[in-house]
């Protein structure tokens, strides 16, 4: 009876990728017409403008049009790969992100830690709510801001510098600085929001592990340690690949609102570059070019990121 079974089972033909998915989308067809418009802004918004990519293998003229435009090949690839300027650019670029990476990257996983550490509800949900609202302020906001405060003339913190007889610090116009300024200022605007990631994998964490290890005698830091930290560990890894993926995403709309032409050299990254290049000097099939080389290094490092952790950490995005 059962080889009879086992033989109908073989002979019966599976059911194909598209007859499957049929079935599955008249079963759960609610669920699928949720997922609808997230499908169409990825299409209309993500994908389509990829069509823009063949921008950066002409000399792309507005007035012709994309299709009149005359073929170049790599032409603009090679100026590209053999500009002082993006050679400048590029440095710059990799420079901030490291910074933000080396010094920001830890700072949400700390709070969110201490955060979760405290007892007192009505002191976590204010400092909680203190914290993340810089996030809602525009960077234009934000450099205003910052810009007063760290004025030369009448500034909170030039003042206390000349009270304790140093000279007071052009923060926004010395090379020195400005990259310590954007550092700490992206830290101040975005690290209480990162931190809202990391509380959430707090959640994850059974609460039987601290009961056991209060009972064998560990201390709060032994907890932290030995169960906070590898609770939360693939967040931390999921959170860095990403990351990664955006090391040539140094802030460009934060540099915009405060950088000038002055510290050019320490600020000016491939963000900024492409808006002054495409828009100022309008050579959009290069900067088309520059677009195309960030993405395909961010898509390589997420490759790359993903492959280590797996391998060394046993955990990825897939």
């Amino acid at each position: 009876m059962n080889q009879s079974a086992a033989n109908q089972q073989i002979s019966r033909p599976h059911k194909g990728y598209f007859a499957t998915l049929w079935s599955d989308v008249r079963k759960d067809w609610d669920l699928y017409l949720l997922l609808l418009p997230g499908v169409l802004f990825l299409l209309l918004f993500k994908y389509t403008p990829m069509y823009g990519i063949l921008i950066a293998f002409k000399d792309f003229n507005i007035f012709d049009g994309m299709s009149a435009s005359p073929w170049v090949g790599f032409k603009h690839f090679e100026k590209l790969f053999t500009s002082d300027d993006f050679a400048l650019v590029l440095k710059n670029t990799l420079i901030i992100s490291l910074l933000k990476i080396v010094f920001l990257f830890p700072l949400p996983i700390v709070i969110a830690i201490m955060l979760n550490e405290l007892k007192n509800m009505i002191f976590k949900r204010t400092v909680q709510t203190v914290i993340y609202l810089p996030h809602f302020l525009s960077w234009v906001i934000v450099s205003g801001l910052f810009i007063d405060i760290l004025s030369t003339n009448g500034g909170l913190v030039n003042k206390v510098l000349v009270h304790f007889g140093m000279e007071p610090i052009a923060f926004f116009m010395d090379t020195d600085y400005f990259r310590s300024v954007l550092v700490a200022t992206a830290g101040w605007k975005e690290t209480g929001w990162s931190t809202i990631v990391y509380l959430a994998a707090f959640s994850t964490i059974d609460p039987q592990l601290y009961e056991a290890a209060k009972i064998d005698g560990a201390s709060r830091w032994r907890q932290i340690w030995h169960i906070t930290l590898p609770g939360i560990t693939p967040i931390i890894v999921l959170m860095f690949i990403l990351r990664l993926g955006n090391i040539f995403e140094a802030g460009t709309e934060q540099i915009l609102a405060m950088y000038n032409p002055t510290v050019y050299k320490v600020s000016d990254v491939i963000g900024t570059y492409v808006y002054r290049m495409g828009l100022g000097n309008q050579d959009y099939s290069f900067t088309t070019a520059v677009g195309m080389f960030e993405s395909v290094i961010g898509f390589i490092l997420i490759l790359t990121g993903n492959y280590l952790s797996r391998k060394y950490l046993h955990r990825g995005i897939w």
